[in-house]
Parts: C-alpha cells; structure tokens; sequence
C-alpha cells in the first residue's frame, strides 16, 4: 500500500537522515494544511526554514508524498502514515514507539460503538477523546466504523487527540485532516496538561467544532 511513497523516499535517503527528512516531511505537510484555513505567521515562517535545508528537486519529493498519501486515503480508512513510519524502520530512532496496527484499532473501535445509534439520536453527533492518539489510527479507525454504520463522520464524529511527540500530532493531523474529520490534535503533556500547541482539521472549522464541542461539554 505504501510501495510508491517508500520509493519517493528512497530519493532522499543517500542525501538526507531519513528520520530528519520524515519528520521534515510531517512538520510541512501539516504547516501547508493548518495555514490553507487558519494563518500562522510562526508556522510560515517555520515552513520556509525547512524548506531551505532541501533543493528545490528534493522538496518536490515532499509534495509528491502528500499527493500519494491523499491517493491512498482516498481508496480507504488507514493509518497510511503509521505503516509508512514502520516500513522505513524508524521505530528504534523515534524513542522505541511502534503504532498499533490499523487492524488491532479497527477492532477495538467496534467494541466500543455498541451505543453509538443512541447517542447520535439524542445528540446528533458522538465526541471522541484519544489522549495518545500516535499516528491518529484509532479515531481513523473509528470513523470507518461509523460510516460502515450509516453515519457520516465528517458530520456525527467531534475528535478531540493528545500526544507528546510533536511527529505523531502531525501524523495524526495530517491524516484526520485529509480524511475529512473534526478534530483539534493538541501537542501536549496529558499527564501534567501542559500544552504546546494545536493544531485544528480544516472540517473542524468549517462544522463549527469549538461551539460543538463547548455546548457538549
């Protein structure tokens, strides 16, 4: 599944760090994505200090990414980044963390929806707290329950996501983004709640998701 993108990294392996320029890659993407709604001059102008550490060839390769990773999420629900993470082998470089595999998640959301038709009939929509969300592929997996269901996840699912490492909230971000869910993915310490940074999905905006989430709350 993700043949073509490991491909595209291989070009920049010889020339680069692999881990710098896949996280590299993360930090861009969810830049380019976070600013298409919500400017952030900071974020600018960090987007173009990473840009300068590649040729103008090299960072192509990074859209060329971003538009294969669209294409697999179009196909299907997955947690293409975290499988992309694990293929490259990146695991002993990245603190030891591995991602649970998407099947293992899809599992487990499908034990926890059996009240999900009473809670949208009341409400009109679920909330979804994942306090260690990784590559996002738990509320990925949640949200191809959901629309597996009748439901439309783009409009019933509110997702609110936490992690300490800052790779796996642009994971996350990129991904819940691209498949068109509501969510904040906050950079934060869910232990000592100091937060970091947030970083809010285009469909979180548009659907009105801080009033949403406030009048749940």
């Amino acid at each position: 599944m993700v043949s073509n993108m490991l491909k595209l990294f291989n070009k920049l392996k010889y020339k680069y760090d692999l881990f710098t320029a896949f996280s590299d890659f993360l930090e861009v993407s969810a830049i380019a994505i976070s600013n298409a709604v919500c400017f952030n001059q900071e974020k600018e102008n960090r987007y173009f200090q990473i840009k300068k550490k590649y040729t103008k060839e090299d960072f192509e390769v990074f859209t060329q990414l971003l538009a294969k990773l669209c294409e697999e999420l179009e196909k299907n629900y997955n947690d293409v980044l975290g499988q992309l993470y694990m293929e490259l082998g990146l695991g002993s470089k990245w603190h030891g963390q591995f991602f649970t595999p998407y099947h293992v998640c899809k599992l487990t959301a499908s034990l926890t929806c059996d009240n999900i038709d009473d809670i949208i009939k009341q409400k009109g929509f679920i909330t979804l707290n994942e306090p260690c969300v990784g590559g996002g592929a738990m509320p990925i997996a949640y949200a191809e329950i959901m629309k597996n269901k009748g439901y439309n996840p783009q409009k019933q699912l509110l997702v609110i996501a936490q992690d300490l490492d800052i790779k796996a909230v642009h994971m996350s971000y990129i991904q819940l983004s691209l498949l068109g869910i509501p969510a904040v993915v906050y950079h934060m310490n869910t232990l000592s709640l100091e937060a970091y940074s947030e970083w809010k999905t285009p469909f979180w905006i548009i659907n009105n998701g801080d009033r949403r989430w406030r009048d749940e709350t």
